[in-house]
């Protein structure tokens, strides 16, 4: 009856101890000293600025000769929420330095991911002297070329992995460590520590962009992500930005904001406009000025989150017919797909097969491509590594790329055979970490307290999943318009198991069962509750 392999990471071994759960959770982290332990549950600022990012001597120079100069200096965006708000970071820290500088947001449909030298041509036409990119750049080597034969500089600030060949930019900032709104908050700091120490106090405030892109881009929630998680979290609980508080209403959000919040209803209406609108709204949102500028733009941004939804849905039912088993790296097709969609339907098939995803949007002459790994498998590796792309770029576990249409195809062969080689069976094997095991009187408030000290989770830092054995059945329902959830009450413990109506059937009052959770508060009924991830009838 189980969905999944379970994996138990660690045994109790002395429960005496007041602290024993922190000190399990630390160790399954890799966490071995009092002092790591230290700086994971109490994430500092330093931790920020201490991240390297690469020789920033240079860029900064750059900047400084913009303002001499009075040169025109554009932030030249991505249009996921992790660029959006890079770039709202960098613009906004430049623009109070006293640089002439704009934002400049690509149409996902009309311009395509990245530069694209059309653009660079009308910004050097208006005099442009300087572009600084953010969250992207690593891969822009003709546009780069391009930008400076028109006597554009080029300074590339980026996340993503590294190509052999770079761009030969005026200078790079890059880590993968971070996401790209961290990159370029880490580089917007080393600018004012030089140009103007009195701003830093209000760049810090700009934590809460940074945290934001960082739940939405999925990077691992350590070291300097998880500071900047932490006290972006906190920034945000009193934000005077008009556009994020127009925002949390429209979404009719319950404070506090936490990782759930952000990386489920925040970041998904920020990430709408880009995938089938414009990202430049988005932006002005972020940016916004006045409360009616911005509830205007909170409407706009709910209502083409809704049309993302519908659109993400049918391409989803379409998909699953679509779906080749033999294939170990999925490779599905489709001309009426919206390429702003195509990430969320690899993501959904990945999330129900647990192999890799490659879905394209099939174009006349060109297509465009998204892809999903599972842990292990190098994504954006294996796409490069086919050589029949025209540009590809991302991280190991999802990537985008441009394609020859003739050529899906030979490429969907040629990733297929890397597959023989790359991924493993267990790669491919779904598998549920579970911190430890947990008895039936282990389960209080004073456990959750104790696992609550980890917060935030995410990537990296996953919520804690425990499993208790034998547990008692004494009440099932199901929940939702369509029965679709499972509830519990589970030997006097409620639990909610989400998209897990289909255990209804087969679990009667007084059963028992091995249950495999995580711990939460209940938010409707006050105390805590079990949110079921797996089960498994024992008698």
């Amino acid at each position: 009856m189980r969905t999944k392999t379970w994996k138990l990471l660690s045994k109790v071994s002395n429960k005496k101890e007041k602290d024993w759960l922190t000190k399990l959770l630390a160790k399954n982290r890799g966490i071995t000293s009092p002092q790591e332990l230290d700086e994971f549950l109490n994430p500092s600022f330093e931790q920020i600025t201490g991240q390297s990012i690469g020789n920033t001597k240079k860029a900064i120079d750059r900047i400084e000769k913009a303002i001499k100069n009075k040169e025109k200096v554009i932030i030249y965006s991505d249009y996921d929420a992790d660029g959006i708000c890079a770039t709202a970071i960098m613009w906004e820290a430049l623009y109070d330095l006293g640089i002439k500088v704009m934002p400049y947001v690509p149409h996902r449909i009309k311009e395509g991911y990245g530069l694209a030298n059309p653009a660079i041509s009308d910004l050097a036409k208006q005099g442009v002297k300087l572009i600084i990119t953010v969250d992207h750049g690593v891969t822009a080597i003709d546009q780069v070329e391009h930008a400076k034969k028109l006597g554009i500089d080029v300074i590339i600030t980026d996340h993503h992995v590294l190509p052999k060949k770079l761009p030969d930019s005026y200078a790079l900032t890059h880590t993968t460590s971070l996401c790209g709104a961290g990159v370029s908050w880490r580089l917007a700091w080393d600018i004012v520590a030089k140009l103007n120490r009195s701003y830093q106090e209000k760049l810090k405030s700009k934590l809460e962009l940074a945290s934001i892109a960082t739940i939405a881009d999925l990077v691992p929630l350590i070291g300097a992500n998880r500071a900047i998680v932490k006290i972006g979290l906190e920034k945000l609980a009193s934000t005077k930005r008009f556009g994020i508080n127009a925002l949390i209403k429209a979404t009719g959000i319950t404070p506090p904001i936490g990782t759930y919040e952000i990386g489920h209803i925040i970041a998904p209406r920020i990430n709408a406009m880009g995938r089938i609108e414009h990202g430049l709204d988005a932006l002005r949102l972020i940016c916004a000025k006045n409360r009616n500028q911005a509830e205007e733009l909170a409407s706009l941004l709910t209502k083409t989150n809704s049309k993302r939804q519908d659109l993400t849905s049918k391409a989803i039912e379409s998909a699953f017919t679509l779906v080749k088993e033999e294939q170990s790296v999925g490779v599905i097709t489709h001309p009426t797909w919206h390429e702003g969609i195509i990430g969320l339907v690899a993501s959904r098939l990945v999330e129900t097969y647990h192999r890799p995803f490659i879905v394209i949007a099939k174009g006349e002459v060109y297509s465009k491509g998204s892809a999903r790994s599972v842990p292990g498998f190098n994504i954006v590796e294996a796409i490069r590594a086919s050589g029949t792309f025209l540009n590809a770029g991302g991280h190991p576990m999802a990537a985008g790329f441009t394609i020859e249409t003739k050529q899906i195809e030979i490429f969907s062969a040629q990733i297929n055979k890397y597959a023989q080689t790359n991924l493993t069976d267990d790669m491919l094997e779904p598998v549920v970490n579970i911190e430890s095991e947990l008895e039936t009187k282990d389960i209080s408030t004073q456990t959750l307290s104790q696992i609550k000290r980890f917060e935030p989770f995410g990537m990296g830092n996953p919520e804690p999943v425990f499993l208790t054995r034998h547990m008692e059945v004494e009440d099932v329902r199901g929940v939702g318009p369509t029965s679709a959830h499972l509830k519990l009450q589970l030997s006097s413990h409620s639990a909610i198991g989400f998209n897990m109506g289909e255990f209804r059937a087969r679990i009667r009052p007084g059963y028992k069962i091995d249950a495999v959770y995580t711990l939460n508060d209940d938010k409707y009924n006050g105390g805590f509750q079990l949110k079921l991830k797996d089960l498994e009838i024992t008698n």
